[in-house]
């Protein structure tokens, strides 16, 4: 029997040399629609690699009929969850937050421990992603962290993605400065992957809606100028409303069909759901909706004239569609954006000036070809590809962290103080 042949048979007995390797388990959080709609391909992607066995750990806002019960989207979708984690505190206060957190900890660590995943897959930077990081940290399970290394310092955003930037093992990034950034901050370069933003694989993958048919699922004709809002609290003020007012006043007066979005579960939230609700009353051509899929998410915005508020999609998703966005206060601050990003302060005049360049066709004109810094609609499969590839050992998680500053000539040597 020659060497091919004998390595064919062993191949098909259950000698250890030859045992088939099974795909690696790969857990994936996701609390609310805000990462679903960046997670939903490189599940799908991860699904079909015959090297990896991805399962759905869902959480916080997908569980909460009050934002709408989001884990019947995902169950229609045929994702596969293999935990359902309640944890989400109905108050809209810091602390509820922070207790939230607290109770997310302990359920994570319940069921990372039924689990023993392979690899914990976290994306971005929503607090309660804290909660599955500090678990698996506890349990020994590799983390690898989407979105790492981006800035946006006027919310408390900044730090989590930070912190989970340092629990994190593999860092699986949309732009090379946050890659750049990540170097800085002492990660080894070698755990650093560039991806660009899974979101926009909805742009050159899912099938978006018609006119007809984007009208029908929102229930509502988009007549005259379509504009988006999209507004969250900014977590980093004492106020974290602050904003809401002169968003709404400049709003007041403007000739267009207005969709607003819900705002994230954050401190605050309610405030803003509750005014948004009172402008919609007052008037017939704006709707308050809890969610869209998204599909229609993106439906939209391709429909859309105009994007509004302090969302990071504003920012990041907005260009990839050449949309014209203004971009309010300072929650965004730091984030790369397109030359279709308009800046302007919290206030109502900056604001509807900034509007009404938005409005321009002589400005959309302008940014005709705009490059996204986001990627190109390719991250789910080079996020597949990168964990199949990936030795998962003792040494993924042995990071080296930042090395010892050599001692400068001219340091004064350190003298212990005498007694």
């Amino acid at each position: 029997m020659n060497g091919a042949t004998a390595a064919t048979m062993d191949a098909m007995t259950d000698s250890p040399r030859h045992q088939t390797v099974r795909p690696k388990r790969i857990a994936v959080v996701s609390s609310s629609r805000a990462d679903y709609g960046h997670i939903y391909w490189p599940m799908r992607e991860m699904l079909d690699h015959p090297a990896l066995e991805p399962a759905l750990l869902v959480t916080g806002a997908h569980l909460s009929p009050e934002f709408g019960l989001t884990v019947r989207e995902i169950e229609r979708d045929g994702l596969p969850i293999v935990e359902r984690i309640e944890c989400l505190l109905s108050a809209d206060t810091d602390g509820a937050m922070g207790r939230t957190l607290g109770l997310a900890t302990i359920q994570f660590t319940d069921a990372l421990e039924r689990q023993r995943p392979d690899l914990l897959l976290l994306v971005a930077d929503r607090y309660e992603m804290l909660a599955p990081a500090l678990a698996a940290l506890t349990l020994r399970i590799p983390i690898a962290h989407i979105e790492g290394g981006e800035l946006s310092t006027g919310a408390i955003d900044q730090q989590v993605r930070n912190a989970l930037t340092m629990l994190s093992h593999v860092h699986l990034v949309t732009t090379e400065r946050a890659r750049q950034r990540l170097l800085r901050m002492g990660e080894e370069s070698e755990r650093i992957h560039r991806i660009g933003a899974g979101s926009l694989d909805h742009l050159r993958r899912s099938e978006r809606l018609d006119r007809a048919a984007l009208e029908a699922k929102l229930k509502r004709p988009l007549r005259g100028p379509v504009v988006v809002v999209g507004l969250h609290s900014v977590t980093m003020e004492r106020e974290t409303t602050v904003e809401v007012n002169a968003v709404l006043e400049a709003l007041r007066d403007l000739e267009a069909t207005i969709v607003f979005c819900f705002p994230n579960a954050d401190a605050g939230g309610r405030t803003i759901i509750d005014r948004a609700a009172a402008f919609c009353r007052e008037h017939p051509d704006a709707a308050l909706f809890t969610n869209l899929d998204p599909v229609t998410y993106w439906s939209l915005l391709a429909r859309a004239e105009l994007m509004v508020g302090n969302s990071s999609s504003g920012v990041m998703e907005s260009t990839s569609l050449e949309l014209p966005a203004v971009n309010i206060g300072k929650r965004q601050h730091g984030r790369e954006r397109g030359e279709n990003v308009i800046d302007a302060p919290a206030e109502q005049g900056a604001i509807r000036r900034a509007i009404q360049r938005g409005l321009d066709p002589a400005f959309r004109e302008s940014v005709a070809g705009v490059v996204s810094a986001y990627g190109d609609g390719h991250a789910a499969e080079r996020l597949a590809g990168i964990l199949a590839r990936l030795t998962i050992d003792q040494s993924l998680l042995e990071k080296q962290g930042i090395p010892d500053p050599a001692p400068s000539p001219r340091s004064p040597r350190f003298r212990p103080a005498r007694t």
